[in-house]
């Protein structure tokens, strides 16, 4: 996928340093200010707030000039400067598809990126601006650094995105893109949270193989959910046993190569090559089949269930949460881990067809 940052924009441009934050945590506290005082003032969040004073988190150019505002001097007073300024313009995750594209913005790796909007059905929160001919035009946007982006094929992910921001006060953006293809924006550093869930109950441990194949970095893995997988029939289609379903000749809805669906069709299949169409995601797959142009697809049994199919469970797989180690102190990272771990979370996750929550927010460390 092709980045560009040479955008042109009308929004006010500022060079500013890397940030240690030291200077905004002295005046403070010589303001006798707490950090929700200061959110207040600046506009932005209190986590934001103890997050740039940690050094965690680089401000995007409007929060270090609403934080200069505050304090009464110049960004590069309150920041210094150094030998590598930020980025006074964002750059693009991914190329737009189109001239005029609306976008969110969020800050990963000291980066300001600009993210297509895509997945409204996920994302139900409102564009930061619009892109037309290459310039900018940003209506209220929420700080960049309040928002963490996600790339997932968990069919769940807007309601997680929902008690994320409801609970947190953060931002959560979700593209739908299968494991192999997260794990490579992850490695790139275009998303800050990569799912993927090759593990089964028979191979525990291909989720850690194929992050050590596609990274090379310390990193996490944070556990959100079991889930069935399986073969979607439509609702008159009373087959009993995913082998004889998948002997027959069939037009299916597969997944994309690199995808743990797909490499469970195709384990389904042997050596038969299967015809049909490609098409992106679970739901993708179950209103292939039940609007008829398929007869059979894999995917996770609450996609079947959601669009009242018949489902054959085929394996039990375990979907994580994976991102690198540097990045686990970092607000939007705890605030996503706390959620996972509280009991109401879990309870919610567990009452999904086919999910299973027991297991849901242990981590698991490991060296690639």
């Amino acid at each position: 996928m092709e980045h560009n940052d040479n955008i042109m924009s009308k929004r006010t441009q500022v060079t500013t340093a890397t940030p240690t934050g030291n200077s905004v945590r002295r005046r403070r506290s010589a303001r006798l200010w707490s950090q929700a005082d200061l959110a207040g003032r600046a506009g932005i969040s209190r986590a934001a707030v103890s997050a740039i004073e940690g050094g965690h988190l680089s401000p995007s150019v409007n929060t270090a000039l609403a934080l200069a505002a505050v304090f009464e001097c110049s960004v590069e007073e309150l920041f210094g400067r150094a030998k590598s300024p930020l980025m006074a313009g964002p750059g693009w995750a991914w190329t737009p598809r189109t001239a005029t594209t609306r976008f969110w913005e969020a800050e990963i790796a000291r980066r300001r990126l600009l993210y297509p909007v895509e997945a409204a059905a996920l994302n139900p929160t409102p564009h930061d601006g619009v892109s037309q001919n290459g310039v900018l035009r940003e209506y209220s946007p929420a700080p960049a650094e309040t928002t963490l982006v996600i790339a997932s094929c968990d069919p769940a992910a807007g309601l997680l995105a929902t008690e994320y921001a409801r609970t947190s006060g953060f931002r959560m953006l979700v593209f739908p893109r299968g494991g192999r293809a997260a794990l490579e924006l992850l490695q790139q550093h275009r998303v800050h949270v990569a799912g993927l869930h090759f593990s089964t109950d028979q191979m525990p441990d291909r989720n850690v193989e194929m992050v050590g194949r596609i990274l090379a970095a310390d990193c996490r893995l944070l556990r959100l959910a079991g889930w069935q997988s399986g073969i979607a029939l439509a609702s008159h289609d009373r087959s009993r046993s995913a082998e004889s379903v998948a002997r027959r000749h069939l037009r299916w809805a597969a997944r994309e190569p690199g995808s743990a669906a797909r490499e469970c069709l195709d384990e389904l299949l042997g050596r038969r090559r299967f015809e049909g169409r490609e098409v992106n995601g679970h739901a993708s797959v179950a209103e292939a089949v039940r609007s008829g142009w398929a007869q059979a697809g894999v995917c996770v049994r609450f996609c079947a269930e959601e669009a009242g199919l018949n489902f054959l469970p085929v394996r039990t797989e375990h979907f994580d949460l994976c991102f690198h180690a540097a990045f686990q102190h970092d607000p939007r990272l705890q605030a996503l881990v706390r959620l996972l771990r509280a009991r109401a979370w879990r309870q919610l996750a567990g009452e999904l067809p086919g999910y299973d929550a027991r297991e849901t927010g242990e981590m698991l460390s490991f060296e690639t």
